[in-house]
């Protein structure tokens, strides 16, 4: 069972978030701070919002976590933040994500059960940020956000395309249907079956290569390289190896488009490594990067550079809203699938979680183009 040390004793989401916060203040050398009655920006004291929240009735629990947030680095004193790296577990050896431990890290979440993702994603199976426009469905904004990506990077007939990170396939196929060659990669033996299905339902299994295999391994020449959300994970010390991989397998005067997640520099700085909850029940080996550790590693590892940004981060926030809603909505049929409520609430905590980042600017995310020059 997941969590087993939380389904014990908790019935409910806002138990799961008291415990959470709990644990984390009584291992923090920062907890008096918090409990101090100062004020945040205007705010009434953290410590105090806590104990009304926490111990509240509220299920607005991206609400939660966008104060959270938005007040991270008021959360800890600068002069003890340096002491965080000494109190936080260090990921595990076994979710480094080289090529076998990407693969381990990789089934341990989307190969969960396509079914489970079909109950909270919309009809392409997208499970990334989509791109709302007045009247979007979530459906329609995903393919507002694939378009963007496509028109930005030139995709059209006879381009050749290596798209790193297949997903369910949503991709290929709308870049196969505008006439290009596509060759996809994917470490995922479930989304490769998938999307194999459906590639041939949309009539382009012909025009679209889907590969099992690392990115790492692969090879050839390509106008287009498109990556959607999969540097978050690679884990920081394989990023030398994609941004070269990227370099290698783009031809002259190619384009490479990467949709990525961000936080800020200092923040990515001071969290680097440790292996928080996210990382041990919900995306092992992970590691969000900001626009700087990008571009330093662009600069340090190949010819590119970023010619382009574009970023959404508020429409990450409204995907998240809806995937929450309908992920809840649904409980019935997740619990027919297997997943118990412990699963359910950890699940609701995870997208609430990622909601509140968004919604806070604490994270964002972005499409980025990149060019030789």
């Amino acid at each position: 069972m997941i969590w087993p040390q939380l389904a014990s004793k908790c019935a409910d989401d806002m138990c799961i978030v008291r415990s959470l916060f709990t644990d984390a203040i009584n291992h923090d050398p920062a907890h008096t701070f918090m409990n101090t009655g100062t004020t945040i920006s205007g705010r009434p004291s953290m410590g105090a919002w806590l104990t009304y929240g926490l111990g509240s009735d509220s299920d607005d629990l991206p609400g939660l976590f966008t104060v959270l947030a938005e007040n991270v680095t008021a959360l800890v004193p600068a002069p003890l933040q340096a002491l965080r790296r000494w109190y936080i577990p260090r990921e595990p050896a076994a979710e480094d994500a080289t090529i076998e431990g990407a693969r381990r890290n990789i089934q341990r979440h989307y190969d969960l059960s396509d079914d489970l993702f079909a109950l909270f994603l919309d009809s392409t199976m997208t499970y990334s940020s989509a791109l709302f426009a007045p009247g979007d469905t979530l459906a329609s904004a995903q393919h507002r956000k694939v378009d963007a990506l496509l028109d930005r990077t030139g995709v059209g007939p006879g381009s050749t395309v290596l798209e790193i990170g297949t997903g369910w396939g949503e991709l290929a196929i709308r870049a196969a249907a505008r006439g290009a060659r596509v060759t996809t990669l994917t470490i995922s033996p479930a989304q490769w079956a998938t999307a194999r299905r459906r590639a041939a339902a949309a009539g382009v299994a012909r025009q679209v290569d889907i590969q099992l295999r690392d990115y790492r391994q692969a090879s050839g020449q390509y106008d287009v390289i498109l990556s959607v959300e999969m540097i978050e994970a690679v884990g920081e010390p394989h990023w030398p190896a994609y941004f070269a991989t990227l370099d290698r397998l783009l031809t002259p005067g190619g384009r490479a488009g990467l949709q990525v997640i961000t936080m800020p520099h200092d923040r990515m700085l001071a969290t680097r490594r440790g292996h928080t909850w996210i990382h041990k029940y919900i995306f092992p080996g992970g590691q969000i990067p900001s626009l700087q550790a990008i571009t330093d590693g662009l600069r340090a590892h190949t010819s590119l550079h970023v010619t382009a940004d574009y970023p959404m981060g508020q429409h990450y926030a409204r995907t998240l809203q809806e995937w929450r809603s309908r992920f809840l909505a649904a409980t019935s049929q997740v619990g027919q699938l297997g997943f118990g409520p412990t699963f359910q609430r950890m699940w609701n905590l995870y997208l609430a979680y990622s909601e509140g980042g968004f919604r806070a600017g604490y994270l964002d995310v972005h499409q980025l183009i990149l060019e030789r020059g």
